[in-house]
């Protein structure tokens, strides 16, 4: 089953968003711990899931695998993010 349009959308701005605070970053000192960056990154993953639910629209199932493929789509996000994030740590 396809998504809803609505929440494809949705989905969409939430990329949008998600990728825009990433890329607002800036590392300094002082620096956090590569876990640690990686517990703040899921707890942005799970802010914008909470966040987006409440926009979500159609049956309990179609808003569950809307947030499941933004879940996806925001965590693959934050792979390069975190990978520069390690880079930045190793040139310390």
């Amino acid at each position: 089953m396809a998504l809803l349009q609505a929440n494809k959308d949705v989905i969409s701005t939430g990329i949008k968003q998600f990728n825009a605070l990433l890329n607002q970053q800036v590392f300094s000192e002082p620096h956090v711990s590569e876990e640690a960056m990686m517990t703040i990154v899921d707890d942005w993953v799970n802010l914008y899931i909470t966040y987006y639910r409440q926009q979500m629209t159609g049956t309990q199932e179609e808003r569950d695998r809307a947030l499941e493929e933004l879940r996806q789509e925001l965590n693959t996000l934050s792979v390069p993010f975190l990978d520069k994030y390690r880079a930045f740590l190793k040139s310390l």
